[in-house]
């Protein structure tokens, strides 16, 4: 049986490196301390490790609900409210994601349409671009500059 082989092609053919490989690179070959992405130089504290492992045995082991297990929404709202007098319902105002770049991709593919001009502050995160421009957008990029970056 023949079989034909399949091209699959990027939508981002020419992203360049993410600031976070370079430097992550960089702190591999210098044997440097890694703080670009937030990778620990010490070993979890024990404490930590038995409660994830007590709530892994109570069945937190699953993928959890699409926006975030309930009881964490919860305490999240409660938290905003204690530290900016805010209130927020936790299960329709408060998604719960993987990390920022997640949640910046997500929010951007729901509300980014194709020719779409989408403003970006820079200096800036350097996930925005690549995510606006996989949703079709047209990134308009705006130089902050000076020491109050106007």
């Amino acid at each position: 049986m023949k079989s034909s082989a399949h091209h699959l092609t990027s939508k981002l053919p020419k992203l360049p490196e993410s600031i976070f490989s370079t430097m992550s690179g960089l702190a591999k070959k210098y044997n440097a301390i890694n703080i670009s992405q937030g990778f620990p130089n010490f070993e979890p504290d024990p404490v930590l490790i038995q409660l994830v492992t007590k709530a892994m045995k109570e069945g937190y082991n699953q993928y959890a609900p699409l926006g975030g297990i309930y009881p964490l929404k919860e305490v999240i709202a409660e938290k905003i409210a204690l530290l900016y007098g805010t209130k927020y319902d936790p299960q329709s105002e408060i998604t719960i994601t993987v990390g920022a770049t997640q949640a910046i991709f997500t929010a951007i593919s729901a509300l980014v349409w194709p020719n779409d001009e989408v403003i970006v502050l820079k200096p800036a995160y350097d996930c925005y671009e690549p995510a606006i421009k996989a949703n079709g957008g047209i990134p308009v990029l705006i130089q902050l500059t000076g020491k109050d970056y106007a």
